[in-house]
């Protein structure tokens, strides 16, 4: 496997206990985790980030184990998301001291997860509760994802700040909080491992320090729903990253340190920082996974077109075969154990079972319970049960991570047919630009560039290099190069200063000629 020097050891068992084998692990970390978006996978980053800032050690914590201590903010998220009374409140009671009232006794009955349920500290701070209510409902509507159905204890305020961080919780409806895994997978936490293991890592840092210190009134506003006195914080930990480096590690923080120094006003970056964290994330699945099966990785895209194409055909079926990376790296992965030097010697001893179950129980950590394994008793059996656990595992949320990852950040679509391929949403085209173009750049040099830090495949250079002679058609690709170029140029993204000359701009760099 590439990078294999970089590879960490195990970590300890009694961390995981839970996990009842340690395959996916091994090979991409604990843990990649299909139901988490982008923008979920960016606020769980963003707490890492924030806590590890307070400890002083912002991406420079990215050992094993991660320890970091999140925000709760349980006053806060009360208030915005477990308080829909609040608006009938607001009108029945126009007198604001009645009001006020009215909303504290109902809230010291109703608010989950504080003791006591206290929130008279936020009477004093606002003019009135008609203003109150009012900040309430702005606040409210710049949630992330607000359209989802998400319980009240995991809907997110935006990241305006340290004030609006803090991790995803359960609450019973008798109150008891608990840590909650559904939307905050720890993905997040790979992706600053990822980041804290970069060779831009300093100067990461740099940037996020001044996007970490709150200083707008954005945030100064969200101090005044919480109470003084700092919270009561757990410390988190176990998530795991096998690789000490590895190229997308640079890529992503490369990329990122590419709209951060755009210095682009208010939070109108963040949104392309979420895309690419995601982009990226999904491009390490798949990077690991070719390492591992010894396979060129690259992804046909077609710009779409009213009709179908060649390309959207060859895009079709590159993303099927890409689909099934992750999967061949499971079997690779179990396959160079079954064929190693020590697997073959143990099943030569007279206790050949017991001396492979070991192996297995070293590696991979299965069987879980190896005292009371009642399974198969042949070292080849009990490599084929393992085979099969493994993948039906693997299939359960890894396998899916790069269709919904590339889906959310606009690389993977159906549009215009009922089959997934990859066909880049102007949303990602910008992303890209914004990421990659600082002066202005040829235009087959974009693509070329595209090619060269991502794989992807849009004109009919990069395609020749990639497909067999049967498969290439020029014309095709060249088409699908000329639509590329028009959408650019609708974008504002482009502009062609003679037949033969065309130039790729980003219209937020400064210094552009």
């Amino acid at each position: 496997m590439a990078n294999a020097t970089s590879m960490l050891p195990l970590p300890p068992r009694e961390d995981y206990r839970d996990n009842s084998m340690w395959v996916d692990e091994q090979i991409w970390g604990h843990r990649l985790w299909d139901s988490q978006s982008p923008w979920l996978l960016f606020l769980e980053f963003l707490n890492v980030a924030e806590a590890s800032q307070r400890q002083g050690l912002l991406f420079h914590n990215g050992g094993h184990p991660l320890l970091f201590k999140p925000y709760k903010r349980l006053h806060l998220r009360n208030i915005l998301f477990n308080n829909e009374v609040m608006t009938q409140i607001a009108q029945r009671h126009p007198e604001s001291q009645s009001a006020w009232t009215a909303w504290l006794d109902w809230m010291s009955v109703n608010a989950k997860g504080v003791l006591p349920r206290d929130f008279s500290y936020v009477k004093g701070r606002f003019h009135s509760f008609q203003q109150f209510a009012s900040l309430v409902g702005i606040l409210r509507g710049s949630a992330v994802e607000s359209e989802a159905n998400k319980r009240w204890s995991s809907r997110f305020v935006f990241p305006f700040g340290p004030n609006a961080l803090y991790e995803d919780l359960n609450i019973t409806a008798a109150g008891k909080v608990s840590r909650e895994y559904i939307y905050f997978g720890r993905t997040g936490e790979l992706m600053y491992l990822m980041l804290c293991r970069s060779k831009q890592k300093d100067e990461l840092a740099t940037r996020f320090a001044s996007l970490l210190s709150g200083q707008n009134q954005w945030n100064k506003l969200l101090a005044l729903f919480q109470p003084d006195g700092g919270e009561d914080l757990e410390t988190r930990a176990n998530s795991f990253l096998p690789y000490s480096e590895h190229p997308v590690f640079d890529l992503l923080a490369d990329d990122w340190l590419h709209v951060l120094a755009l210095e682009l006003p208010g939070f109108d970056g963040l949104p392309h920082l979420v895309t690419l964290g995601a982009l990226h994330v999904m491009l390490y699945q798949l990077q690991v996974s070719r390492e591992l099966v010894s396979k060129p990785l690259h992804f046909i895209c077609e710009v779409v077109a009213p009709k179908k194409t060649l390309v959207r055909e060859l895009s079709a079926f590159n993303y099927q075969e890409n689909s099934l990376l992750s999967q061949k790296a499971v079997e690779a992965y179990l396959a160079g154990i079954t064929s190693s030097d020590r697997w073959q010697q143990a099943k030569s001893q007279a206790s050949a079972f017991a001396a492979c179950k070991a192996i297995l129980e070293e590696q991979v950590r299965w069987p879980n319970d190896p005292e009371d394994y009642e399974g198969c008793s042949e070292p080849d059996a009990l490599a084929a049960e393992l085979r099969r656990a493994a993948i039906a595992r693997h299939k359960q949320h890894v396998a899916s991570v790069h269709r919904q990852y590339g889906r959310d950040v606009g690389l993977v679509s159906k549009r215009g047919t009922n089959r997934l391929r990859y066909a880049p949403t102007d949303a990602l085209l910008k992303t890209l630009v914004l990421a990659n173009v600082s002066r202005r750049m040829e235009y087959k040099d974009f693509l070329h560039l595209l090619f060269v830090r991502y794989g992807f495949v849009i004109g009919e250079r990069e395609a020749e290099q990639v497909l067999s002679h049967e498969d290439f058609e020029k014309k095709a690709f060249q088409t699908n190069s000329d639509r590329l170029e028009q959408r650019l140029s609708s974008l504002g993204m482009l502009r062609r200063l003679s037949d033969a000359c065309a130039y790729v701009q980003n219209p937020l760099a400064r210094g552009q000629s």
